[in-house]
């Protein structure tokens, strides 16, 4: 999709349920291979919420792993679990030979600082890029798994045809699970990246610039059609809540429809795709296992 940012088009769907059936099938195909060595990937995941829509992710990540011949262990803590109990957890199964890929769920109790306790997370296992030590190398261009939301953003805008490479691309966030990976995988493919988060300065001046835009902050509807240029393509990674139990991106999806070249959906855009890489980022763990001399 190379649309002119001057011209309005026709505004393109892109879908992430196509793309997220493709990766689990991809899944499914390397867990089988494994399986012929006697490897099962096994992805543990280390919950310490009650958090209703937290539950809901942790089961679908479950269930898409059963079917894709992954062994997914939930380790739920309670929602008072202490700092020191989750960081044991997540030392104990980090030594586990048996465990591949491992994910600290959020949200997390009181007084549990995340970036602290994903420091016990060894990178070879930090399938969702947690540790700092993953960030650190992604930024430097080395091998790490990447965020899995944010390498969502970019198989999504590869899987429509979106040209990266010297293009204008403006991220709306800086959290280190989307906004700033992101804009790192943004500059791997040559992209000219802008930043901006809550202290910038006339956000419409710079996101109208962009030819494509990502935007992952939390706030429902913040973006609007004087947001963005004719032929923009948006990613929006916002997940919302709405009283009636929906969910709504961080992009007002009816304003900007018929200016942009394309949008993803809330839901069905970022959230099924960042499962799915999950999954592939736990069988390629388990496959840097194998390799590894013992």
């Amino acid at each position: 999709m190379t649309t002119s940012p001057t011209t309005a088009p026709e505004t393109a769907v892109l879908d992430g349920t196509a793309l997220a059936r493709a990766l689990r099938a991809e899944v499914t195909a390397s867990a089988a291979a494994l399986a012929t060595t006697g490897i099962t990937p096994r992805l543990a995941v280390v919950v310490a919420t009650d958090d209703g829509s937290s539950a809901w992710y942790v089961r679908s990540i479950a269930g898409s792993a059963a079917r894709c011949g992954v062994t997914c262990d939930v380790e739920d803590l309670g929602a008072g679990a202490a700092p020191e109990r989750i960081r044991a957890a997540l030392e104990r199964l980090s030594a586990d030979p048996a465990v591949h890929g491992i994910v600290l769920q959020t949200p997390l109790p009181p007084g549990a600082d995340f970036d602290d306790l994903a420091r016990s997370i060894h990178p070879d296992k930090d399938v969702d890029g947690a540790n700092p030590l993953s960030l650190g190398n992604l930024a430097a261009g080395r091998p790490a798994h990447p965020p899995a939301t944010a390498a969502a953003v970019l198989e999504l805008l590869d899987h429509h045809g979106v040209e990266l490479a010297g293009r204008d691309c403006a991220v709306v966030g800086r959290s280190t699970v989307v906004g700033k990976p992101v804009a790192h995988l943004l500059l791997r493919r040559n992209a000219t990246v802008t930043i901006c988060h809550r202290h910038t300065a006339d956000l419409a001046r710079h996101t109208r610039a962009a030819e494509v835009l990502v935007v992952a902050v939390g706030r429902p509807g913040l973006i609007t059609d004087r947001h963005v240029a004719a032929g923009c393509t948006v990613v929006d990674v916002g997940t919302n809540p709405t009283p009636d139990g929906g969910l709504v991106g961080d992009v007002d999806a009816a304003a900007v429809t018929g200016r942009v070249a394309g949008l993803t959906p809330v839901p069905g855009g970022v959230g099924p795709v960042t499962t799915a890489l999950l999954l592939r980022h736990t069988t390629s763990a388990a496959g840097a296992a194998a390799r590894r001399p013992t």
